[in-house]
């Protein structure tokens, strides 16, 4: 196990800037995941710390050991790529062994490190397989037993779910995990895909534009977003957003969304938000069909999507604006259907110019920000 520490770690490419001053510390034998969207440079971060890119600015150390600028090769790390990479020629020992052959490990270290690795992955009857032999899913964990054979100081993954179907991905979700908890090695991992972050993560590292928006728990980014791109970003589907005016008065805050709604919400002794226009935020499970007390938002049913369980209902409002309901399976909603929406104060939230405000209900899990938002306005 080790720990990663980056300090001001920053990429250019010719004038473009992907990353800037990105700091963060993953302690020994956690399993961080970085996510963010396409472009957002988490992948140039992973390639940095592997030392397959070379830093603009900053430093990189694992443990006490500076390797901002020393090799790949000398910093005792295993990638693990979204394309496979396996010799098709080579079976599945000689793929686990190649690395090891290269650098002259003696044959009996070798069969046990290809041992240990085929246990660990259950890939013990496909030793003698080649790559065409094998499905999707078994190709992948022969490219971590390629990484498990190097007895690596950090893990680092770059997508490896992205080219298997949605049942080979839950599937290897799931022995990652375990995995994990196996060999409680540092892990690093990166995906575009929340689903992933949320469920597989001891803490996610949200990018935003080659930026750290937000650090945390999966369940703390999700019910305590920093900053209303992670309030977007972590959740599926995605936070609902209004813009409205604010309007305070004693101690309680009136939200004016047009001449259609006003919110009547508590408002904590802290919180000054002004007169400037600000956005509503609200989960799609914590918006209920009905008149609320001091809350009621009309809305018209576009269309529904049936899941089973579940049923998501997407309305939209009298000015225009989207929103998304999470009800059950057998809700009784139909498209054309005029409703009235309410929400318990204490799941809804407030940003201005895209940074959380306070929680706005009295006595709510937080008053403040949370302290890992790293983003500035």
């Amino acid at each position: 196990m080790a720990r990663v520490t980056l300090t001001g770690v920053t990429k250019r490419f010719g004038s473009q800037e992907v990353l800037s001053g990105v700091d963060l510390t993953v302690e020994e034998g956690e399993f961080v995941v970085f996510v963010g969207p396409s472009g957002c440079g988490k992948s140039t971060l992973l390639r940095l710390i592997a030392g397959l890119e070379e830093l603009t600015a900053g430093s990189i150390f694992i443990d006490d050991d500076d390797v901002s600028f020393k090799p790949a090769a000398a910093r005792n790390v295993a990638m693990v790529f979204q394309s496979y990479a396996l010799y098709p020629h080579m079976n599945v020992r000689q793929n686990m062994a190649f690395g090891m052959k290269i650098n002259g490990f003696p044959k009996a270290e070798m069969e046990r490190r290809i041992a240990r690795a085929a246990e660990i992955l259950k890939l013990e009857p496909y030793l003698d397989r080649r790559p065409s032999q094998l499905s999707g899913g078994q190709r992948q964990r022969v490219a971590i037993g390629r990484a498990i054979v190097k007895e690596p100081r950090v893990f680092l993954f770059d997508e490896p779910l992205s080219n298997l179907d949605a049942a080979l991905r839950i599937q290897m979700r799931v022995e990652l995990e375990s995995l994990h908890r196996s060999l409680r090695t540092t892990m690093i991992y990166v995906t575009h895909d929340q689903v992933e972050a949320m469920t597989m993560a001891d803490r996610i590292v949200v990018i935003n534009e080659g930026r750290i928006e937000q650090v945390g728990a999966p369940l703390e980014l999700y019910h305590r977003p920093g900053t209303q791109f992670v309030a977007g970003f972590i959740g599926s589907p995605r936070m609902n957003f209004l813009t409205v005016a604010p309007e305070s008065a004693g101690g309680s805050l009136a939200l004016h969304y047009g001449d259609q709604a006003r919110f009547a919400l508590p408002l904590p002794p802290q919180a000054a938000v002004g007169h400037e226009a600000l956005t509503f935020g609200i989960r799609p499970e914590h918006l209920i069909i009905g008149k609320g007390d001091g809350f009621s938002l009309p809305a018209q049913v576009a269309v529904t999507e049936r899941l089973g369980n579940e049923t998501y209902v997407h309305a939209v409002t009298a000015l225009g604006d989207r929103l998304v309901l999470r009800v059950p399976g057998d809700g009784e909603v139909s498209i054309g259907e005029r409703i009235d929406l309410h929400a318990d104060p204490a799941h809804c939230h407030l940003f201005r110019d895209g940074l959380r405000i306070e929680s706005l209900a009295a006595g709510s899990r937080e008053a403040h920000p949370p302290e890992a938002t790293t983003r500035t306005s």
